[in-house]
């Protein structure tokens, strides 16, 4: 691994080069905080995909990706003299200090449980901080990680199942109206059903350390790739998806499933 100097040594590079495309780029000069915002979303979520898939240089990659924006937009308010990027590097470190009094400070939290309350906490104290537990929630998040962002927050105020097991009986509940909306077939209560279901189950995959969404994508690649191998199948005998009959396509996905 490089030393501390050529971690400085490669940073100040980057910041030296993001100087000289702002200035000679006419792509680069004329970029804004909103023309580069969902670019920004675009190259978090193939982060998130790179860490999915535990490729380290794809991790790497796509991080350098996330950095070059994170400058970028210290760059753009450097020339707004709103801000520049010590100014950032200031800030987060304030406040990495401020929320670790366990670590900088006298606070006698041990355990990563409590440290997680204490964040909460001064989070709501601290100037400019959250007024509200939930307000620290960004509005954007997909609606997964949202819930279980909510979820985990509510947690650290108290407001959590004191069994984790009793968590199942609520699934069930929220299940037993799911159905009875859709008997009646209400299509605006069935949609709210469907909500509470699904945060239910996010709450039982919180309570039981799973990830949820991490959970989801899993499935979502299985299934990709058994579905992948039907058409290829299909393909190899001159079918058509349509012509298939379903029985057909289960055995295939069977075959899929047999060969994971």
């Amino acid at each position: 691994m490089h030393t501390r100097e050529e971690k400085k040594e490669a940073f100040g590079r980057l910041l030296d080069i993001m100087d000289e495309l702002r200035i000679k780029c006419p792509w680069d000069a004329k970029q804004t905080n909103e023309s580069l915002r969902t670019n920004t979303i675009e190259e978090v979520y193939e982060l998130c995909e790179a860490i999915i898939k535990n490729d380290d240089n794809e991790i790497k990659k796509e991080l350098g990706d996330v950095l070059l924006h994170a400058v970028f937009y210290c760059k753009i308010g450097e020339e707004k003299d709103a801000f520049d990027i010590v100014d950032v590097c200031n800030t987060l470190c304030d406040k990495l200090i401020y929320r670790h009094p366990h670590v900088f400070g006298d606070d006698a939290s041990k355990t990563a449980g409590e440290v997680e309350k204490s964040w909460e906490q001064l989070k709501l104290k601290e100037k400019g901080g959250n007024k509200t537990v939930l307000e620290g929630v960004p509005a954007s998040l997909p609606s997964i990680a949202k819930a279980h962002r909510i979820q985990d927050k509510a947690r650290n105020a108290g407001f959590d199942w004191e069994k984790k097991e009793d968590v199942w009986e609520k699934v069930s509940e929220e299940f037993n109206e799911l159905k009875d909306e859709i008997t009646n077939m209400d299509a605006d209560k069935m949609e709210a059903e469907f909500g509470d279901v699904f945060f239910s189950l996010i709450n039982a995959a919180r309570l039981y350390k799973v990830n949820p969404d991490n959970a989801l994508e899993r499935t979502n690649q299985k299934f990709i790739h058994r579905f992948n191998y039907i058409e290829q199948k299909a393909r190899e005998d001159g079918k058509n998806l349509k012509d298939m009959t379903l029985g057909e396509m289960d055995a295939l996905w069977n075959e899929a499933k047999k060969s994971e």
